[in-house]
């Protein structure tokens, strides 16, 4: 399985369904497995969880960021 694009996959959905969104807030790790559709070893069901959180992280920053510097003209 390829953990970088099961999180780019899982990022996605997140971002383009609310109710996604709310299932892995509640349950991170029952959402990753319900993508995947399979029942995977908890160390890389984290991983791919941590992976997760770290993504949108990242791109929140991004898109705040962004926002910034287009008010300021950059």
């Amino acid at each position: 399985m390829d953990i970088k694009a099961k999180i780019e996959e899982i990022v996605e959905k997140i971002k383009a369904d609310e109710n996604f969104a709310e299932d892995f807030k509640k349950d991170p790790v029952k959402a990753v497995e319900s993508v995947t559709g399979v029942d995977l070893p908890d160390d890389m069901v984290n991983q791919i969880v941590d992976g997760i959180k770290a993504k949108i992280s990242v791109d929140d920053v991004k898109d705040k960021l962004g926002g910034i510097l287009g008010k300021i003209g950059l």
